[in-house]
């Protein structure tokens, strides 16, 4: 069920912008008034950002988009079990083939996470769950002790296979402690160790479910944020392949679309392994979206140029203050947003968020290899030898930020207390 929004103050004065809005909407359907409606739009979306602040989310202006069963179709397929294994799209292969990799060790399961088989912080949670299942599975421990270190061990291996995405380490902690719970509920019995193995594959069936939802919720409560007709900029692939099957930036955009909204969505291509270009544009062709690629170097152009009235991405983790790591390149729009005065939304569960660490300065940072910069698809692009970089994420400032999308809610500055008071 989709949160309701709070009440208190202001809320009166979204709700009357949420009226005011919805009526200018329909405007579009009268070609001469056109243009008169996008300024109008756009300004009353200014005057409920200001009223929405005062209560830290969007309110009744969400009630715009309501849930429906359509919600729920055009999923993409990213993880899930099958007779004993994890299994996963393997999006280095992506668009051209479609190959389903079966992972029947947790040394495979690691390995599918670290070169990017799988990749986007809540698909790598829920793959992540799915491993420590896959453990428990497996395991020939004759004591539940013994499985609870295996557990432990497995944690801290997947664990280390990518560090800036918390929901790695978010879903690994969620099934050990409940492991440790089960383990210390349950009678010594015969059937200990089997109701662990079936109980922990049931929570990470939960993690996927939960991921799944919280997604739709996500576009329900982003998807009034973009303009009628707008023209959305999103980076890397936050889709339904970096997810549970619908997305966090991209969630936005197919429940606008969904409901008839006019949009059309720039992607960067996102160097240096084309995210954008392989996979962002795959799922949105897939789903019928209106699309442009772009080089990542383009998009001070075409913001320059008027053409794209806001841009919304996804996260890898949010700290207190609402800095947030995503993927590189991230922080070098925000920059461009803020001069050129486009809204930058950021989209993500709150199993993103880590209240753990104070600022962005101390979120670490991976470092992928080299190859991936000087390769592509195995193919050598520059002098053979040159030094390259490849830090794989940067981190936004909170200030360049004008909302987090999250199934709570959309939370406006001061990010500090809005994420403690919704956590």
């Amino acid at each position: 069920m989709i949160p309701q929004a709070e009440s208190g103050p202001g809320s009166k004065p979204i709700l009357f912008f949420s009226t005011f809005v919805t009526s200018k909407v329909k405007l579009h359907s009268v070609p001469s008034h056109a243009i008169i409606a996008h300024h109008v739009y756009r300004e009353a979306h200014y005057l409920l950002e200001i009223a929405s602040r005062q209560t830290g989310r969007v309110g009744s202006f969400c009630n715009e988009i309501p849930e429906t069963q359509s919600m729920k179709t055009n999923e993409l397929r990213t993880v899930w079990w099958d007779d004993g294994a994890v299994c996963l799209v393997d999006q280095l292969l992506l668009p051209h083939q479609q190959v389903t990799v079966r992972c029947q060790r947790l040394v495979a399961v690691g390995d599918a996470i670290k070169t990017m088989q799988v990749r986007g912080a809540p698909a790598i949670g829920c793959t992540a769950a799915y491993g420590m299942a896959l453990v428990a599975q497996r395991s020939t421990a004759s004591s539940a002790n013994e499985m609870l270190t295996e557990l432990e061990a497995a944690k801290v291996f997947l664990d280390s296979q990518r560090p800036t995405a918390v929901n790695l380490s978010w879903a690994t902690t969620r099934l050990l402690k409940y492991a440790q719970s089960l383990a210390s509920e349950l009678a010594e019995t015969s059937e200990k160790l089997e109701t662990l193995r079936s109980k922990l594959l049931e929570e990470a069936h939960a993690v996927l479910n939960e991921d799944l939802e919280m997604c739709h919720t996500i576009g329900h409560y982003g998807a009034p944020l973009i303009p009628a007709r707008g023209h959305v900029l999103t980076h890397c692939n936050a889709g339904g392949l970096a997810t549970a099957g619908y997305g966090t930036a991209l969630a936005p955009i197919r429940t606008a679309h969904s409901h008839g909204r006019e949009i059309h969505v720039y992607v960067d291509e996102t160097r240096p392994f084309l995210q954008g270009a392989r996979l962002t544009a795959w799922e949105l062709q897939q789903a019928g979206i209106p699309l442009t690629l772009i080089t990542d170097n383009m998009a001070g152009f075409m913001m320059q140029r008027g053409v794209i009235d806001c841009i919304i991405v996804g996260a890898d983790r949010i700290v207190a203050n609402g800095d947030v790591a995503n993927k590189i390149g991230t922080y070098s729009l925000a920059v461009l947003a803020k001069y050129h005065k486009i809204p930058f939304y950021v989209a993500a569960p709150f199993s993103t968020v880590d209240l753990t660490l104070q600022s962005g300065e101390q979120i670490p940072i991976e470092e992928r290899s080299v190859e991936e910069v000087t390769h592509i698809q195995g193919h050598l692009i520059a002098p053979k030898g040159v030094v390259a970089a490849h830090p794989a994420f940067d981190v936004t400032p909170n200030a360049l930020i004008t909302a987090i999308i999250t199934e709570k809610g959309v939370l406006y500055p001061p990010f500090t207390e809005a994420l403690q008071r919704n956590s």
